[in-house]
């Protein structure tokens, strides 16, 4: 027996073929699993809302604020919904379909020609795409005259669905430095009637703001998220640091304390006072340098069925920078 099954083994050739060439016929007759027939599915025929490509990385075209494009490396999330009774998608398709649009400054405008696109080729009810980026703005020191480079993790988020409605959002981590209230208090008091030195305690802390975009209204570029950010918040983190500005930061955060709960109020105050802005959520966590533990909050504009303050263990660990 065993010799026989060895007499009939034919060994394939490994061989690399370079002269073949995959004509259309040739790819007539190549398998096609993803478009076969419903009898091709394992488990349920239940529909799947999101399936695609995650961290998919092309160099991508952005406008900047001044009218300027810049090129970002970008990691991608493409999905569409998968109906019951089709066995898949041709993830390709999504990938291709970014690359028709290589050349393009990419915005939120043309991310949504992209979503609607792949939509259509893959027959889906609903697409998404969610594109990650860290964006570069040139920030002055605050009193010696330098500049320097300040990097902002930005994720471009679109989504479709079958009825057409799109959705427009920008999400953007803002890092600032929050001190403490109440030790401030506590330190100015051992100062004033102990002549004791004493120093409020303060921490980088990290709000991750996430807006929806009024197509209606004017363009609201990421420099324009970043303005309103430090307008909240006025203790932004610095790039280019001498002593003059190290005192000059302490100034400010002497003059801006703030809880976890101020910030997520001054945040609400500036992002809703911006008419382009239709929606919002801010998460903040401020990472104690007091407590052994973090401070958080979150919050949202409050639209019916529009974004919610829930927040995941994930997503707040996600904020450590």
């Amino acid at each position: 027996m065993n010799n026989q099954y060895h007499n009939s083994y034919i060994e394939p050739d490994r061989s690399y073929d370079n002269e073949l060439v995959a004509d259309e016929e040739y790819i007539e007759t190549l398998p096609d699993l993803q478009n076969g027939p419903e009898s091709l599915i394992k488990g349920a025929r239940v529909y799947i809302p999101h399936v695609g490509i995650h961290n998919f990385k092309l160099p991508i075209n952005y406008l900047q604020r001044d009218g300027d494009p810049i090129k970002l490396e970008t990691s991608i999330t493409g999905t569409v919904s998968l109906e019951g009774e089709k066995k898949g998608i041709n993830m390709s398709r999504i990938v291709r379909t970014f690359y028709e649009h290589k050349e393009e400054t990419m915005s939120l405008t043309y991310l949504a020609e992209i979503l609607r696109d792949y939509k259509d080729k893959l027959g889906s009810f609903d697409s998404s795409i969610i594109a990650r980026f860290s964006y570069p703005i040139m920030r002055p020191s605050l009193r010696s005259g330098l500049e320097g480079w300040q990097y902002y993790d930005v994720a471009l988020h679109l989504t479709l669905n079958n009825a057409g409605e799109l959705k427009q959002y920008i999400e953007f981590d803002f890092v600032y430095s929050s001190t403490c209230p109440c030790s401030y208090e506590l330190s100015e008091h051992a100062r004033k009637y102990r002549n004791k030195a004493a120093v409020p305690h303060s921490q980088r802390s990290v709000a991750r703001i996430t807006v929806e975009i009024d197509p209606d209204k004017p363009f609201l570029y990421i420099e324009d998220l970043r303005d309103i950010c430090d307008q909240a918040m006025k203790t932004e983190t610095q790039v280019m640091v001498k002593r003059e500005d190290e005192q000059a930061f302490a100034e400010l955060n002497g003059g801006n304390t703030k809880f976890v709960e101020d910030a997520a109020r001054l945040f609400y105050q500036h992002l809703n006072a911006d008419d382009r802005i239709k929606d919002f959520r801010v998460i903040l966590s401020h990472l104690e340098s007091l407590h052994s533990h973090d401070a958080i909050a979150s919050i949202a504009k409050g639209v019916f069925q529009g974004l919610d303050a829930s927040v995941s263990y994930h997503e707040l660990r996600s904020l450590v920078k």
